[in-house]
């Protein structure tokens, strides 16, 4: 157990205890994740590569007395220690809320409250029938915002673990994923697909997880234990309900209309080309982009297992080109992290976007010496030539979603 799971975890369980007068009787820990390859493909049923990380959200529940004294089995209580201590509440006495689409601009500020994620969950449990009664929780989590981590899926993954576990209703890992995805999509606004949630609830340790995003199929894939995983936060933060995720999903799906599909998935890089004519320039890139990503990741998959570094460093590369030419949304802060990257680390490795896009994180994967100089180069160049403050954490994979022990 990590500094960072010690402190999150005592944080939790002291501001329950301080709140209620009483234990908690779960501290669940959700990861968040980092896509390794395989971008914008889970919606469009293909195949992605993704690993748990360190950085999680930790949910202290409970069902205690004095909650249950005021209101009586009417209402979950849940309280954010990252807002300052904010508190919300949902009642149980009133209607299940009907779906929200969020409808906002690509210019205008977020409308999503953090609150929103949990009520989401809430209310995807209620339309499938778990009796919820009286219950409270405290949230806190060090997965960055913003950067393409998954700190929404985790926060969902979190908060319907700790209800299943309360109310002993045995949801496994799927399920609890497919849960974080309908709150998502329905609730929320986004159209994400199952990647996030499904690499949240099974990582697992020094394992990649290959994941078919059409059967939910998994296979782990070890990583090579000299192989450090290396995220640069680039300092440009983003948001995936007021960007253009929406309208890429909308644009693949119109392609596999076009293309006479139910997605992507079904397409071979032959028959796209051969149908090029009947689809416009800016959705055949889009669904080039996804044909040869789903190609990619089964072969960095491959690659990963047999340790093979140059191999994998020009998969990811090859990726990050057409998330930059096809998909259009790498930004060049993003394509500046890359190119520093691939200047020190040469065949040992590669680097890409990872996340939407629209800003976010950059991924690399090399062996650990190779650290210091990329730490370097960034720290030097990348200040200087775009004014942005850049964040660099070196992770392994982490397990997925799972309880911790609270000691009376």
């Amino acid at each position: 157990m990590n500094q960072s799971t010690v402190s999150c975890q005592a944080a939790v369980i002291e501001a329950y205890r301080e709140r209620y007068g009483e234990s908690p009787m779960y501290v669940i820990i959700a990861p968040g994740r980092v896509n390794l390859i395989g971008e914008h493909t889970d919606y469009n049923e293909g195949f992605v590569l993704p690993c748990a990380i360190g950085f999680a959200t930790y949910v202290a529940i409970g069902r205690p007395t004095t909650l249950s004294k005021e209101e009586g089995d009417t209402r979950v209580e849940a309280v954010a220690l990252d807002y300052e201590g904010e508190s919300s509440t949902i009642s149980l006495n009133e209607p299940i809320n009907l779906p929200r689409r969020l409808e906002v601009s690509d210019d205008s500020p977020s409308k999503t409250r953090w609150s929103d994620y949990v009520r989401g969950v809430i209310e995807v449990l209620r339309d499938q029938g778990h009796a919820l009664q009286s219950a409270a929780m405290v949230i806190s989590g060090d997965v960055p915002q913003g950067a393409g981590l998954s700190s929404s899926a985790s926060l969902q993954v979190a908060v319907g673990f700790a209800l299943s576990s309360l109310f002993d209703w045995g949801l496994t890992p799927t399920d609890l994923a497919l849960i974080a995805q309908r709150a998502e999509n329905e609730y929320v606004g986004c159209q994400c697909g199952i990647m996030d949630q499904l690499a949240s609830a099974h990582g697992a340790e020094q394992r990649a997880t290959l994941i078919d995003c059409r059967d939910l199929r998994l296979d782990l894939i070890p990583l090579p234990s000299e192989v450090a995983i290396i995220i640069i936060h680039s300092g440009v933060k983003r948001g995936l309900v007021d960007s253009e995720y929406n309208t890429r999903r909308m644009e693949c799906e119109e392609a596999a209309r076009t293309l006479g599909v139910t997605s992507l998935r079904e397409v071979s890089e032959s028959s796209l080309i051969a149908h090029q004519q009947t689809l416009s320039e800016k959705v055949y890139r889009r669904a080039r982009h996804v044909i040869t990503e789903n190609q990619r990741t089964l072969a960095a998959a491959e690659a990963l297992a047999q340790g093979d570094l140059k191999r994998l460093g020009e998969l990811m590369y090859a990726s990050h080109a057409s998330l930059a030419n096809d998909y259009e949304v790498t930004v060049p802060p993003l394509d500046l992290i890359v190119e520093l990257i691939q200047s020190v680390i040469g065949e040992e490795g590669g680097a890409r976007m990872t996340g939407g896009g629209f800003g976010g994180c950059v991924v690399a994967l090399t062996p650990h010496a190779n650290v210091p100089a990329i730490k370097a180069i960034i720290e030097s160049q990348y200040t200087l030539r775009t004014d942005l403050e850049a964040r660099l954490f070196v992770c392994k994979a982490s397990g997925g979603a799972r309880a911790l022990t609270v000691s009376q």
